[in-house]
């Protein structure tokens, strides 16, 4: 498959696509699941398409979490607050908002001019060892380390891991939302493999990474963002910090569901086969019906699922997506054209798929008047099935 975000320009429709084998597999010791190979990161991430400011329920989450941060840490203006992957700032500005000093560091560098235009300080760099000892040397050491859906997208894992443990003050936390493979399995979300996520995380693999890192897993949730994550708590191994009873709970859990095996994985694999199948037929006969078909968002995901099917503009006219970035341009591999939300209205196609279906209901929403109009929204996944309309 191409790389998911990799948006086409008119002018680049003619030219050939960088194309990655997307091979997932299973390490029999740590029961980690990852790629076989992915892109160069300086392809994937210096210039990036995903502005998380963009996304209502993405500052909305990321209020909460802070709120949450600052009443169990009791954070002040002397304590600073380090995000990787912080992209255009839409978490660290809550801290800023109540006083905390933040430093931000990613390496795309269009979002961290977002970032800084914004006022939050940031670095346009990739995070590492190196970096974080750096920083460390200039005094830099941090209360709190985020990393936000970063952890999937690290090929030099380790590195980075080991470094956050370097940039931590001796009673600092690592606060890790990542999404979480029982989710993936479970709700049939094979469209959230794609290059940029390497790494596909259960407790008891994270756990494994952080603890040869020098970090031990305090506390863990199970949270509802981006169609099921784990939220963990994590802290240096010679903080000698209480372990809260969530993390045994949750381990117990995985091993009964056989998490640790193969054929829980196999099994995943001939579900997917059988949804792709289903998705084919529900859209065909939508087709057939004579119903015009677009989609909403031009997400990773959506890319995915479209060259999974390899469906392109004759079957979904065009997407809408509210990032400006992204409007004009195409989806990578099927070329189907981007547009503005405001199309929706103005074209009035009968029915809309929606592939940034865990934002199916802000989206259905903001969208209410295509709604009114007779227009119908569609999910495609664990099932391809009508949700408005």
């Amino acid at each position: 498959m191409p790389p998911a975000n990799a948006v086409r320009t008119l002018e680049e429709l003619d030219d050939d696509e960088a194309r990655y084998p997307l091979d997932v597999v299973m390490c029999l010791d740590c029961a980690l699941l990852q790629l076989t190979q992915s892109p160069p990161p300086a392809e994937l991430f210096e210039e990036y398409a995903y502005f998380s400011s963009r996304s209502a329920p993405m500052v909305d989450h990321a209020r909460s979490l802070v709120d949450e941060v600052m009443a169990d840490r009791k954070l002040g203006p002397d304590d600073l607050v380090i995000e990787v992957a912080s992209n255009d700032g839409y978490l660290l500005r809550h801290y800023q908002d109540k006083g905390v000093r933040v430093l931000g560091i990613d390496p795309a560098e269009n979002v961290v001019d977002v970032a800084i235009a914004a006022g939050v300080p940031t670095r346009a760099e990739f995070f590492t060892r190196t970096l974080a000892l750096e920083l460390r040397g200039e005094g830099l050491v941090a209360s709190v380390v985020h990393a936000n859906n970063v952890l999937a997208h690290v090929p030099g894992i380790n590195d980075f891991v080991s470094g956050v443990a370097a940039v931590l003050t001796d009673d600092g936390v690592f606060v890790v939302e990542t999404p979480y493979a029982r989710d993936l399995v479970e709700k049939l979300e094979f469209d959230t493999i794609y290059h940029e996520h390497v790494f596909y995380y259960s407790l008891h693999s994270v756990m494994a990474l952080l603890e040869r890192n020098g970090l031990s897993v305090v506390d863990v949730q199970r949270i509802p963002i981006h169609g099921g994550s784990l939220r963990i708590r994590a802290m240096r191994s010679d903080a000698a910090a209480p372990v809260d009873a969530s993390v045994a709970s949750l381990l117990l859990e995985e091993e009964e569901l056989g998490m640790q095996t193969v054929s829980f994985y196999e099994t995943f694999a001939r579900r997917v086969d059988v949804l792709l199948g289903e998705l084919r037929d529900f859209l065909s006969e939508r087709r057939e019906h004579g119903r015009t078909i677009a989609g909403y968002g031009a997400a990773a995901k959506g890319a995915v699922l479209l060259n999974a099917l390899g469906i392109g503009p004759e079957t979904i006219g065009f997407v809408v997506d509210e990032t400006p970035y992204k409007q004009g341009r195409f989806v990578p591999g099927v070329r189907i054209p981007i547009v503005a939300p405001e199309e929706l209205l103005t074209r009035m196609p009968d029915d809309v798929m929606i592939f940034a279906w865990n934002f199916a209901d802000a989206i259905i929403q903001k969208e209410a008047e295509y709604v009114a109009r007779g227009g119908t929204f569609l999910v495609p996944i664990p099932s391809p099935r009508v949700v408005a309309g």
